[in-house]
């Protein structure tokens, strides 16, 4: 006799799931930005508004090279700082916040980038995502930075109606222990990049939104 199928009908069960499944392909869950202190990791997860992290880690040697620190930084001209990144994009906008956050890390907080979420995006440049990342991976404290990927991996796996990203991050706190949020977090960025991407799944494809929906027919359309 055949084992019944899993009742995955229910949000939590699919979460359950998730949370299973995605540690068993993920086990290690490396920071994809690379870094070496929190003002670098800040800095990186700066740079990588709508630009990939590998582009920012090909950036980055080059910006540590010239100025690895908040004092060092806030010497450095503007416009050198977007010279130098000018390949992420948006470089006025991230030379600009970069050179002002490092200069009230020097004048606020003694060099040192701050540890709660009021603090860091009181920062130029420097919005909840990435505060969240910063408290994340550089402190361990727990947080659930959403990105684009996971923003549409919780629309087809009906973790979120994904209205907005602030939405989407309150639903899967709901829904994930919150002692797994800093590991799963970045394990949906891996497999929405690996296999549920934006273009080659849509909702039917992958290993998991086949093992969710079996019956699905139609495309899952995401909202941004």
């Amino acid at each position: 006799m055949k084992n019944p199928a899993p009742d995955f009908s229910s949000c939590q069960a699919r979460a359950d799931y998730l949370d299973r499944r995605l540690a068993e392909l993920y086990p290690r869950t490396p920071v994809p930005l690379d870094h070496r202190d929190p003002y670098t990791l800040l800095v990186a997860v700066l740079l990588s508004a709508q630009c990939t992290d590998k582009r920012v880690n090909l950036v980055t040697p080059h910006l540590w090279a010239l100025a690895d620190t908040p004092e060092r930084m806030a010497r450095v001209p503007v416009a050198e700082i977007q010279r130098i990144i000018r390949p992420c994009g948006l470089s006025p906008q991230k030379a600009k916040a970069i050179a002002g956050l490092s200069r009230l890390l020097g004048e606020r907080h003694g060099g040192r980038v701050p540890r709660t979420f009021a603090e860091l995006e009181a920062l130029p440049g420097v919005g909840h995502k990435t505060a969240s990342v910063v408290m994340a991976q550089a402190f361990g404290v727990p947080a659930f930075p959403v990105d684009t990927h996971i923003h549409r991996l919780a629309q087809r796996w009906k973790l979120s109606a994904g209205r907005n990203v602030a939405q989407t991050e309150a639903d899967l706190k709901k829904l994930f222990p919150r002692e797994h949020w800093n590991a799963l977090h970045l394990r949906l960025i891996f497999y929405g990049r690996e296999h549920c991407t934006a273009r080659g799944c849509d909702g039917m494809v992958c290993g998991i939104c086949r093992a969710l929906f079996p019956s699905r027919k139609r495309a899952v359309k995401t909202r941004k």
